[in-house]
């Protein structure tokens, strides 16, 4: 329900997400028919297709052409879903947005290989752009990307991370490719520097916003809400901030302390859940998040109104808030 009312706000981009859409499935297609169906079912499991959405977005503001838009928006996403499939491998998830992940279904040689897949696929597809400042931005992208990705390997488990670790660890993890899809969108439509510069800031703040608002989500959602266990972040060794910041509590330290990185059944998981529930934790990281959103909604005060400033504000306030 929370993801039809998101793709409500921006309904008239519909024409061009089902035309990415068809590239999408275009780009995935393979000769081999099991790389074939691995990399159907990711893209068949759907997504919120945020990336895309503001690329289109952003190129609002300067001359908008469709079919330019689609250059930079199919290999952003091909990009995000590989870095997916990876991350189901290294986090050995069973589940994501409902259904079963690659390495579930198949195995993780597999899964590791339609990623890569994927990326080569995405790597593929920027062949076609001439401007070397759009090929610099996607190529820091995917690096920064593959940083994010090693940093979370090394920070798994670790309890005592520091909150500036884990705002480190996603600014790559999700908001680079956020804000990169704002400032590529702006990029191939031609927009002054300085627009460029605000819509990736824009896209910077909001995307550090969405991922705080998804690991408060991780421990205020239900399974079925989630499509996976409430609680899988920190049993897969992914320590957020709700747990970094209810860890200041010495009763709950010393509880996660003796949880981390051990088996637990789906008692011991409720029970974490229930604990940082009951903490300030979310409440604070709420605040955070909040904090990130108005950064953003400030970066749209500056730029040209309009429709595409309104319903980057909507989204923006919807993914600052929502509860899916």
């Amino acid at each position: 329900m929370e993801k039809v009312k998101l793709k409500l706000l921006y309904s008239d981009l519909r024409p061009e997400l089902e035309m990415i859409e068809k590239e999408l499935e275009v780009a995935v297609g393979s000769n081999s028919l099991l790389l074939n169906e691995a990399s159907l079912h990711l893209l068949q499991a759907g997504g919120k297709r945020i990336r895309p959405v503001f690329v289109l977005l952003a190129g609002k503001f300067g001359n908008y052409r469709a079919d330019v838009m689609k250059q930079v928006a199919v290999p952003l996403e091909l990009i995000h879903m590989a870095s997916l499939v990876h991350d189901d491998v290294i986090d050995d998830s069973e589940m994501r947005r409902g259904q079963t992940t690659v390495k579930a279904q198949w195995n993780n040689s597999v899964a590791m290989y339609t990623g890569d897949f994927i990326l080569a696929r995405a790597l593929e597809y920027i062949t076609v752009i001439e401007d070397s400042k759009i090929h610099d931005i996607l190529s820091t992208t995917m690096i920064e990307v593959c940083r994010g990705e090693i940093i979370q390997i090394e920070d798994k488990y670790k309890l005592d991370q520091t909150i500036r670790d884990y705002l480190r660890r996603i600014k790559r993890k999700t908001a680079l490719l956020i804000s990169s899809s704002c400032e590529l969108g702006a990029t191939v439509s031609g927009t002054d520097a300085e627009t460029a510069a605000r819509l990736r800031r824009f896209g910077y703040f909001i995307g550090m916003s969405f991922q705080i608002t998804d690991d408060i989500l991780d421990f205020t959602s239900s399974d079925e809400e989630l499509g996976k266990p409430a609680g899988s972040d920190f049993i897969q060794g992914n320590i957020t901030l709700p747990v970094l910041l209810a860890r200041q509590d010495p009763k709950i330290y010393s509880h996660l302390r003796n949880a981390v990185g051990k088996e637990m059944s789906d008692g011991e998981r409720m029970e974490i859940v229930k604990m940082i529930r009951n903490s300030s934790a979310l409440q604070q990281a709420k605040a955070i998040s909040e904090q990130y959103l108005d950064k953003a909604l400030k970066e749209l005060d500056h730029l040209p109104k309009g429709p595409a400033n309104k319903t980057m504000r909507k989204i923006a306030m919807f993914i600052g808030k929502r509860k899916f």
